[in-house]
């Protein structure tokens, strides 16, 4: 693993611009690293194919496979072949709020599932057109930002339509499966409570089930990983990104970000979930610099 300190100036150019867009990406910019942003990531392949683990889903993309990462989620990236190239486009959360309160009526949950979609060639030609023009609105210095920003967002809502329409028949068999939409309130719950709720208990209370039974709902959705391994590989992962992207950070700071009481009870969580200290593994990311 290497630290990519980088992705902090990413974001913040992100959150200042409302959107980042970068057409053509060869190969992954950060392998290995599990990448989380605070808005929308939509990644669409343009040629090769990659294989990538979503939370704890391992996806294989291909070909106008458009992959669309929620706030908080996880992406690391495994492996590609060496003519693999993608578009990214990340949408600002502060542009996300607006979004979800004014312009979409449609569930985001459905795409942790269900996070992938096949698009032909001329859907993907039209979704990189409204890429590239949100690109230009972005990049644009106007003196009316309110302007700017409603802009954004009007294309935001004609480019997330699209994607509607394109995943309609997929979206229709989410919505019939509950089992996918118990698994995808769960993702998002962790998401939210991570820092305060490690235990299914509590997690099982909020969707409604007894601990137990919904242990074993979950283990079907999921297809073998239970609830509490969920819980312990999404706290690793942000501590994992908090050490890979502020590498001079000390295991304390981190410890605090993530809710822990002391260093202690976090250094013994992230050993039991990953087998080795934080300590251990930052000297990893050193080592491998």
């Amino acid at each position: 693993m290497k630290t990519y300190p980088e992705l902090n100036r990413l974001i913040q150019n992100i959150e200042q611009r409302g959107v980042d867009v970068n057409n053509e990406i060869h190969g992954f910019v950060y392998p290995g690293t599990h990448l989380s942003f605070p808005g929308i990531t939509i990644n669409l392949c343009l040629s090769g194919t990659a294989r990538i683990v979503y939370d704890m889903q391992e996806i294989t993309v291909e070909k106008n496979n458009l992959l669309i990462m929620m706030p908080g989620h996880f992406m690391r990236a495994v492996s590609c072949s060496a003519d693999f190239t993608y578009a990214r486009t990340v949408i600002s959360s502060a542009l996300l709020d607006d979004i979800k309160a004014h312009l979409f009526s449609h569930d985001f949950d459905k795409f942790n599932s269900a996070p992938t979609c096949q698009l032909t060639d001329t859907q993907a030609e039209r979704l990189l057109a409204i890429a590239k023009l949100l690109s230009a609105i972005a990049m644009h210095d106007a003196t009316d930002l309110q302007l700017r920003r409603q802009m954004l967002l009007t294309q935001l809502a004609l480019g997330y339509e699209f994607v509607n329409y394109y995943r309609k028949e997929q979206d229709r068999q989410w919505r019939e499966n509950r089992t996918a939409a118990l698994y995808t309130r769960f993702c998002d719950l962790v998401v939210e409570h991570h820092r305060e709720h490690r235990d299914v208990q509590f997690y099982a209370t909020q969707l409604g089930y007894t601990t137990r039974y919904f242990s074993k709902l979950f283990l079907k959705a999921s297809k073998g990983i239970s609830a509490l391994e969920y819980i312990g590989q999404h706290v690793c992962n942000q501590a994992k990104r908090i050490m890979d992207t502020n590498p001079q950070q000390t295991v304390k700071t981190t410890a605090l970000q993530l809710g822990f009481p002391t260093t202690g009870n976090f250094c013994r969580y992230f050993k039991r979930v990953t087998g080795i200290y934080p300590q251990e593994y930052k000297k990893q990311d050193n080592q491998s610099d």
